[in-house]
């Protein structure tokens, strides 16, 4: 038997993240507990649009867009905020593909997001 949160819950918690961090930063390295570390060269936030929670599952429903960034790094996380500066972090995760090239767009696709908890079982 593994410990976690319901399903039931998961949709509820995540529906609350949904409503309160809407703001995605890039980051070249693990952000650490605070969201602040390793944050990429091409640093502005972007806004994300949720969708409704359900069956443990929350992603973006549009995509997420860097234009024309700045430099050539490799994106390994993401970190979420309440706003587009300053805000209050509230998660992060990996990135997979994330090289880009200076002058190159970056983008996470509608659905490319995706955020679940460990279920009870």
């Amino acid at each position: 038997m593994a410990d976690g949160i319901s399903s039931a819950g998961a949709d509820v918690a995540l529906g609350q993240l949904a409503a309160t961090y809407t703001w995605v930063q890039l980051h070249v390295g693990a952000p650490g507990a605070a969201g602040t570390s390793n944050v990429a060269t091409n640093n502005t936030r972007k806004q994300a649009t949720w969708n409704t929670p359900s069956g443990n599952d929350m992603h973006n429903t549009a995509d997420v867009l860097w234009t024309a960034v700045s430099t050539t790094e490799t994106y390994s996380h993401a970190s979420v905020w309440t706003a587009v500066t300053s805000g209050t972090f509230g998660f992060s995760g990996t990135v997979t593909g994330g090289a880009v090239t200076a002058g190159n767009d970056f983008k996470f696709a509608s659905s490319g997001i995706s955020v679940s908890f460990t279920l009870a079982s």
